[in-house]
């Protein structure tokens, strides 16, 4: 199979929710590995489930779902040009995602989570921020305490409810998301990196 048909079928064979039609287009362009279309469409589809979640909780809660999930479904676009980051450690990918998602003409509101999802601790993070961070998380099961913290603060800040109300919830939610992250695991690790 070749790798445009391999992409191809990452961004499109049944399981997590497809991604925005923006985002696939940009991934096709960039024609990027199938791995990592195959983890972006998983990110976007625990965003979209946080962000329901969010919905249902905290209804007045000002929050803009399409950046999260924009954000969740571009985060590692950078990938496609430290394709070693697929496999391995590094951050390198980061920055330079935020400029090929500004050099392909996506708004810088919606740039800036490609370099962001793993910088939740500087001052101006927003929640949309930390919620796109969470997703690249948990999809896999993994927990962060901090930065769960953080969206927990958020929520209590906003609600006007207690921390430990917000981190009751929050920790559940995030518990059930987490029980799917084998079948998750088994999704990406089908695609060749």
């Amino acid at each position: 199979m070749t790798a445009p048909d391999l992409l191809h079928r990452a961004l499109h064979d049944p399981g997590p929710r497809p991604l925005p039609d923006e985002a696939a287009r940009l991934l096709r362009t960039l024609d990027a590995p199938p791995r990592l279309a195959a983890h972006l469409r998983l990110v976007h589809d625990v965003a979209y489930q946080l962000t329901e979640w969010l919905a249902r909780r905290h209804p007045t809660l000002q929050l803009d779902r399409d950046a999260v999930l924009f954000g969740a479904a571009t985060h590692d676009i950078g990938k496609t040009t430290h394709a070693g980051e697929l496999s391995g450690p590094g951050s390198a990918h980061e920055k330079a995602g935020q400029g090929l998602l500004l050099a392909h003409g996506v708004p810088p509101h919606l740039a800036r989570f490609a370099a962001t999802h793993a910088t939740w601790t500087l001052p101006d993070i927003g929640l949309e921020d930390l919620l796109v961070s969470v997703a690249d998380k948990i999809w896999k099961n993994k927990r962060v305490p901090d930065l769960e913290d953080l969206v927990v603060s958020r929520l209590a800040g906003t609600s006007g409810r207690t921390v430990w109300e917000e981190f009751m919830e929050f920790d559940d939610a995030l518990t059930t998301v987490g029980e799917d992250a084998e079948e998750r695991l088994a999704f990406q690790a089908a695609y060749p990196v």
